[in-house]
């Protein structure tokens, strides 16, 4: 199944796709937008046209498992998505996952405005590779962090 990874973030958010075998996820771009409604727009348009059937969102908890002011951003963002769109729309735990595209990046040598680029769409790919990770190692359950089970799904 084709699953779409959303890195929200205040002015950039990354997107990343997987193949339908959920074997590779690949950064399909950056959207530069810093109006909610306009970002939720452009990722339920990008559904489509990548025929996904699933929607991961990074929840950047805190390091001790807590939900700040960001991740509650997410939350929300998460729930207007899965009322536009009759798939599913899972929340993802994405700790760490910048400081990791910022890792792959020092090690290609990206640096400046490439960087900033590029991080963010790294970023939701790293994070769709822990979700396709953890459905490889409980095939049949449901997702953890499922908001609902849109079209009996």
């Amino acid at each position: 199944m084709k699953i779409m990874a959303v890195d929200l973030g205040d002015a950039r958010t990354g997107l990343a796709v997987c193949d339908r075998t959920e074997f590779l996820a690949s950064p399909i771009g950056v959207l530069h937008d810093r109006v909610l409604e306009s970002i939720l727009n452009k990722v339920a348009i990008a559904t489509t046209e990548y025929d996904v059937k699933m929607v991961v969102v990074g929840h950047p908890l805190n390091m001790n498992g807590s939900a700040g002011d960001r991740a509650k951003k997410c939350e929300e963002f998460a729930r207007q998505l899965q009322e536009r769109l009759e798939i599913p729309v899972v929340l993802w735990d994405e700790r760490s996952t910048t400081v990791s595209a910022h890792n792959i990046l020092s090690e290609n040598a990206v640096y400046g405005k490439k960087r900033r680029d590029t991080v963010d769409e790294v970023a939701a790919a790293i994070i769709l590779e822990g979700f396709m990770a953890w459905r490889r190692n409980h095939p049949g359950e449901p997702a953890p962090g499922r908001l609902s089970d849109p079209a009996g799904l």
